[in-house]
């Protein structure tokens, strides 16, 4: 039998995942759409009205709202990715056993993560991008090439998130980890790593351990695009760890699918 390419294997799983997406889209509207844009408006123009915009405070933002957006979109793509791969991989592993089957057929082990990570990215590219079209009009960009950069790092940083996850999802026997991933993981990055506030806020050791999150990163990057006060060495720096944890998750999610169902 001969071997599929991995885009020959990946193109034999449009259909399920397509599939998937039609029966679900309507129940994630609110959750990826609505509420993070009632979210921010309630933060960045409610709130954000009773805040000084001084820049040397809020990280070159001239307002609350040109400040909080871009983190806030940031730790959006970490939470989508994060509910993208966590019950539903441990549902296609455990309950439905959906990979049992795909594991049956002529693909791979990377086919199907790689196949799971690429609807996560679809997903990712269509919430970011409906929340950063929606938030034009209020101003909150500098620049037309900016918000386009910012998108992508918004992207990457929640596919950093999915791959990492998918690999922890993979070796979970209980679902019950998932309430120490969210507790202890995604609530405090989602409140601790600069999308509220500056890092600086937080003292000195708490602004470099914020510093090693994998979520400042994206933050930073997506505001630094948006409100135009890029440093760019630094971007690259954020860049290449993001891009590093997406290397590092992807074989870490392939060799835990790898051992949960081949082993």
């Amino acid at each position: 039998m001969a071997t599929l390419t991995l885009g020959e294997a990946v193109g034999r799983q449009y259909d399920y995942w397509w599939t998937v997406y039609k029966r679900t889209w309507k129940a994630s509207v609110v959750s990826s759409f609505v509420s993070p844009i009632f979210y921010v408006l309630a933060m960045g123009v409610l709130l954000g009205g009773f805040i000084a915009g001084d820049p040397d405070q809020l990280e070159g933002a001239t307002s609350y709202l040109a400040f909080v957006v871009p983190g806030l979109v940031a730790a959006h793509a970490m939470q989508t990715a994060v509910s993208e791969t966590t019950y539903p991989v441990m549902g296609m592993i455990k309950w439905q056993k959906i990979y049992d089957s795909m594991v049956a057929t002529p693909l791979r082990i990377r086919d199907i993560v790689a196949a799971h990570l690429l609807f996560v990215l679809f997903r990712l590219a269509t919430t970011c991008a409906v929340f950063m079209l929606a938030l034009a009009p209020f101003g909150v960009f500098e620049t037309w090439w900016g918000p386009l950069l910012a998108f992508l790092s918004q992207v990457l940083c929640g596919m950093a998130f999915a791959s990492l996850v998918y690999g922890w999802s993979a070796r979970l026997r209980s679902e019950a980890g998932f309430g120490v991933l969210f507790r202890l993981g995604i609530f405090p990055l989602f409140l601790f790593s600069g999308a509220f506030f500056p890092i600086a806020n937080l003292g000195e050791a708490g602004a470099w351990a914020a510093r090693l999150t994998p979520l400042w990163h994206g933050v930073n990057l997506s505001r630094m695009f948006c409100v135009d006060n890029v440093d760019w060495p630094l971007a690259l720096v954020n860049t290449a760890v993001l891009v590093a944890l997406l290397v590092v998750g992807w074989s870490w999610s392939v060799t835990g699918l790898t051992k949960r169902l081949v082993s």
